[in-house]
């Protein structure tokens, strides 16, 4: 949690993790009716597109920069504001027109900002709510394709409206032949195949954009690893197998005879209507965020809810060593009985024993304030180059006294009061001049993304935590191991 006082690349994605809940596409009246699209564009004309707003993103820039050499400074920095709002929303557009990979890309921008300016980071967060459904002739395909029959042959019920629409599919309700209520999250047509070109390209305009501010070097490791879980996420088969090691994991046995954590709720596999592109799952019904005060939510169940929440977390990051790591608002949902349902197991990071132990020790560190320590450990974190000067001790002070605040109260830290986010904005400007010490630190990019989710997920709540005293128990606890983790696959 802690890393982020030193990494001045992506402290910005404090700024905009508020309010990016994803409202599902539903039918029935829980919702508004969906506006519908045909089909994804061919790889030709993806290719197009993209290409289309590589040009345009470039032009911008270069206008612009040509435009600020006759103007005063603080007219060249609202020119550069300008044009990065121009290009975030021609960038944004382009994307949610494309679906697939690059929406999905654009969606973990706009959570986990880790070298994007305002202006963009803003753009992208409409990517978290603009999510138009396929029509349904072409999901009833895609389920033919994988599965041998059409969906009304495989199911005693099937909605053709969708109730949740996505980036890279979509999410129908139905029935089984036993009687069971699941859904069926199907993929869409062709995003696999788009997937190395979309993000390729997409890289390529974010440097021509003139608004990605890493080197070369660091962003191609970025999208390396984007690239390696957006693969993965595309095999539901992987998918289904990640609900079956979550389940395990937080419905197993505990010490006293019952389920590990008894507040989590989650699917069961459906196989026999399941394939690499098709996912059946039970359907488990909850409350969304968003909508929890509305239904008269008291501040006590608020508060269980933001610490089941924390406690499934920090067990997840210290114990399983897997991490569910996509907190958007709109993959849980909540009970009044303080229950967590747990939804979209795609996206899963399998954490590095050397880099917990690291992380660890940095938070243990940055509480008791040994500098030295702390920059050890941001080292072993791959945040701080090691061929970049150290900073002073009161500069990670200040970031310490910034990211430690919800640690140092041993009694209860309310989130709905929380200004961290705002306190980081402030820290911002005084850390230019120290970025040349820092990098983005590639195996990071999952944990922070899911750290700092679930920090807004708490706020958005409102929930008094006594965060020091539950992640106390889990660092006293970590010995260098993670003791409920499974054997890696090969390879």
């Amino acid at each position: 949690m802690f890393e982020r006082a030193a990494d001045v690349f992506i402290v910005s994605r404090w700024r905009a993790v508020l309010g990016t809940a994803r409202p599902p596409c539903t039918a029935g009246g829980q919702g508004a009716q969906c506006s519908h699209v045909a089909a994804p564009p061919s790889r030709g004309k993806r290719f197009l597109k993209l290409a289309g707003m590589t040009a345009s993103v470039a032009g911008n820039l270069a206008r612009t920069r040509v435009k600020s050499l006759f103007q005063s400074e603080a007219d060249a920095a609202a020119s550069r504001e300008e044009s990065n709002r121009e290009s975030g929303n021609r960038i944004a557009q382009t994307l949610g027109e494309l679906k697939g990979a690059v929406m999905k890309v654009g969606q973990m921008a706009s959570i986990a900002q880790d070298v994007l300016p305002k202006e963009l980071s803003d753009a992208l967060g409409k990517l978290q709510r603009e999510a138009p459904p396929m029509d349904y002739a072409v999901i009833a395909e895609q389920v033919e394709r994988e599965l041998g029959s059409a969906p009304e042959l495989l199911f005693s019920r099937f909605d053709p409206e969708p109730f949740a629409a996505a980036s890279i599919g979509q999410v129908h309700r139905a029935t089984t032949d036993d009687g069971r209520d699941v859904v069926v999250k199907v993929q869409y047509p062709g995003v696999e195949d788009a997937v190395d070109s979309d993000l390729a390209q997409l890289k390529l305009a974010l440097r021509a954009s003139g608004i990605v501010n890493i080197g070369r070097e660091a962003l191609n490791a970025s999208f390396k690893e984007v690239r390696k879980h957006l693969h993965e996420e595309l095999d539901y088969t992987n998918e289904a197998a990640n609900v079956r090691l979550f389940r395990e994991f937080h419905l197993s046995p505990g010490p006293d005879g019952g389920p590990r954590h008894d507040f989590m709720v989650l699917p069961e596999v459906v196989g026999e209507r399941s394939s690499k592109r098709v996912l059946t799952l039970t359907y488990e019904g909850g409350d969304q965020l968003t909508d929890l005060e509305g239904l008269g939510y008291t501040q006590a169940q608020r508060d269980q809810l933001g610490r089941n929440l924390f406690n499934m977390m920090c067990s997840q990051v210290f114990e399983l060593g897997i991490i569910h790591a996509d907190p958007n608002p709109g993959n849980f949902a909540f009970r009044p009985d303080g229950k967590l349902v747990l939804y979209d197991f795609g996206c899963t990071k399998r954490l590095r024993l050397d880099i917990i132990g690291a992380y660890k020790d940095l938070i243990e560190q940055g509480i008791a304030e040994q500098w030295d320590a702390v920059d050890d450990a941001l080292l072993r974190l791959e945040v701080r180059r090691p061929d970049g000067p150290r900073p002073d001790n009161d500069f990670y002070k200040g970031w310490r006294d910034t990211f430690a605040d919800p640690f140092l109260d041993v009694a209860i830290f309310d989130y709905a009061r929380s200004t961290v986010h705002d306190d980081v904005v402030k820290l911002i400007p005084g850390s230019i001049k120290r970025m040349s010490s820092f990098q983005p630190a590639t195996e990071l990019i999952f944990l922070d993304r899911t750290v700092v989710g679930h920090y807004g997920n708490m706020r958005i709540l409102g929930s008094r935590v006594p965060s020091y005293t539950f992640l106390k128990r889990y660092l006293d606890a970590f010995a260098g191991e993670f003791v409920a983790r499974p054997a890696d696959p090969p390879g």
